[in-house]
């Protein structure tokens, strides 16, 4: 099987599903940039424009997970679980409107896992 490169916590699958009843379908962003850009965020599905440099690296409970490729770049060695937690975090984020903000933990992969690793879709 082959290593995830995203995972979440029981905490952030609450806070899903959670989102999910109340707006369907949901992707989540990464990009690394300014202004809230280090948080991951969550919308709706179609409620975000995926750039051609985006790259999935994953889903979570059934959300596709991007990341901007120049982002991708300086974490491809590392799994990425996401959590949350208790007050706001990203206010562009659709958990925000339960006062919860969704973040990341990370850890190098072991030489093992980096030997099997999902793929990831890119899209230029």
């Amino acid at each position: 099987m082959a290593t995830k490169r995203v995972l979440a916590t029981e905490k952030a699958k609450e806070v899903i599903a959670r989102l999910k009843a109340e707006y369907g379908e949901l992707i989540f962003h990464q990009s690394g940039g300014c202004c809230e850009g280090s948080y991951p965020h969550c919308f709706e599905k179609g409620g975000f424009l995926i750039g051609s440099n985006d790259v999935c690296i994953g889903e979570i409970e059934g959300c596709k997970f991007y990341m901007a490729g120049d982002q991708f770049e300086y974490w491809k060695h590392t799994q990425l679980t996401l959590d949350a937690m208790e007050g706001r975090a990203a206010s562009f984020s659709l958990e925000s409107v339960l006062d919860v903000g969704f973040f990341i933990h990370s850890r190098l992969y072991t030489e093992e896992e980096a030997k099997d690793l999902e793929p990831v879709e890119r899209f230029n």
